[in-house]
């Protein structure tokens, strides 16, 4: 081939096998090819770029429906662009060549080669973040995750109690993180039923909590957990008691797994997150630690060309508002079209910068006081300005400066 025309792959994946086509400037179908996924297929695909014109330095794009896994991974060696094309958009651009709605796997990869062939302009390439940006979002999306998933068991945990053992709830209720607590772990599994509960001594009490590693105040808090739970609490019916006591074991071995995995995962972060250099600038941003930084860092990257501008950035999270016109008629609204993820740490981290700096609180003041903002579109509105300074100091390459941040509140407070 004398490689002068443009040359586009397109791909339709799936989970065992993918179908493959190649159009060239024109929208002229050069090739397709059905591949397996394993290596194998891998091959038969470079072999098949290369044979089209496909080198180091003038590497083919290629669009996919997605953004992980083996293939990408392969695709994503050297300088090549991988586009990962929202299967809801490449089904609109699949209407512009059909009207009887027929689909196939071949004519949906020879689809995506002509989203690139006639709109790769409008679409952005997977960022080419570095293997340690990589490596921390794989593990702080993964201890995001399970944390959700020790949330979720928590609560069902929680609504199973209130069913017929609500003397647990109360004596868990002054601790930190109630029922994820391992002291409250082993007191469930010593005390499945509160008829069981009241029948422990101090000595089995005191015993449980040194079992979850409880250093301090162990007697005084036996004693406290002995008083509550030989209070006067209703029961349910002796075999109800017992059988909910079983679905309470299950579901707490549930609890435990997630605990455990929530804690490793936060171990795993902390180890590689400070190695990566954006870290430094990340957690001088007040109401930032290691946890959210590096959620922060996993969502957004390190590619400093991903965003063109600090608005790229902003609306990529979520943050800005979005306005829709027509006519004369116009209102301006959240954006519901984002990345959850760093949308939810935006809300966590907005949450802490207000009682870590005076700036950030002063500012929150003003937009609840003065414009008259709900708590939670403050809050928005105070995470899509530290976004703006985020974006700042990462190109800059510079640390948070509160006086430089937030010169109004501080001229205020003056």
């Amino acid at each position: 081939m004398e490689g002068k025309d443009l040359i586009y792959c397109g791909i339709d994946w799936a989970e065992r096998t993918h179908d493959v086509a190649l159009v060239d400037d024109s929208g002229r179908l050069l090739a397709k090819r059905h591949i397996t996924d394993d290596a194998a297929g891998y091959r038969i695909l470079l072999d098949l770029l290369a044979e089209y014109g496909d080198t180091e330095e003038s590497p083919t794009p290629v669009a996919i429906e997605t953004s992980r896994g083996l293939l990408v991974a392969v695709l994503r060696q050297g300088k090549r662009q991988v586009f990962a094309i929202n299967p809801m958009a490449a089904a609109r651009y699949r209407d512009r060549h059909s009207v009887s709605r027929k689909k196939s796997d071949p004519g949906d990869a020879l689809v995506l080669a002509n989203i690139l062939r006639t709109d790769m302009h409008a679409h952005r390439a997977l960022p080419n973040d570095s293997d340690l940006a990589r490596t921390v979002a794989v593990l702080a999306r993964a201890q995001q995750d399970a944390t959700w998933n020790r949330q979720q068991i928590s609560n069902q945990l929680r609504s199973l109690l209130r069913e017929y053992y609500p003397a647990a709830l109360a004596a868990f209720d002054p601790w930190k993180n109630g029922l994820c607590r391992p002291e409250a772990r082993e007191i469930l599994k010593a005390a499945p039923t509160p008829t069981r509960a009241a029948r422990l001594t101090r000595t089995q009490y005191q015993a449980a909590l040194k079992r979850a590693g409880r250093k301090r105040g162990i007697e005084a808090e036996a004693e406290r957990l002995r008083e509550v739970f030989r209070s006067d609490w209703a029961h349910q019916p002796p075999l109800v008691e017992d059988a909910l006591g079983k679905q309470m074991l299950a579901l707490l071995v549930q609890l435990e797994a997630a605990c455990t995995a929530a804690d490793d995962l936060a171990k795993a972060v902390e180890e590689a997150f400070p190695q990566h250099p954006d870290a430094e600038i990340l957690l001088s941003f007040p109401g930032l630690g290691v946890q959210l930084g590096a959620r922060v860092l996993a969502e957004i990257g390190d590619d400093r060309q991903r965003f063109a501008d600090a608005r790229g950035l902003k609306a990529y999270a979520g943050s800005s508002p979005i306005t829709r016109a027509s006519g004369k008629k116009s209102s301006i609204t959240r954006r519901w079209v984002k990345n959850d993820r760093l949308n939810h740490v935006g809300y966590l981290w907005a949450f802490s910068a207000i009682t870590a700096s005076p700036g950030a609180k002063t500012h929150y003041r003003r937009r609840r006081d003065d414009h008259g903002d709900w708590h939670a579109a403050a809050q928005r509105h105070l995470f899509n300005r530290m976004l703006g300074q985020l974006y700042h100091c990462l190109q800059q390459r510079s640390l948070f400066d509160e006086d430089t941040a937030f010169p109004t509140a501080l001229a205020v407070a003056a």
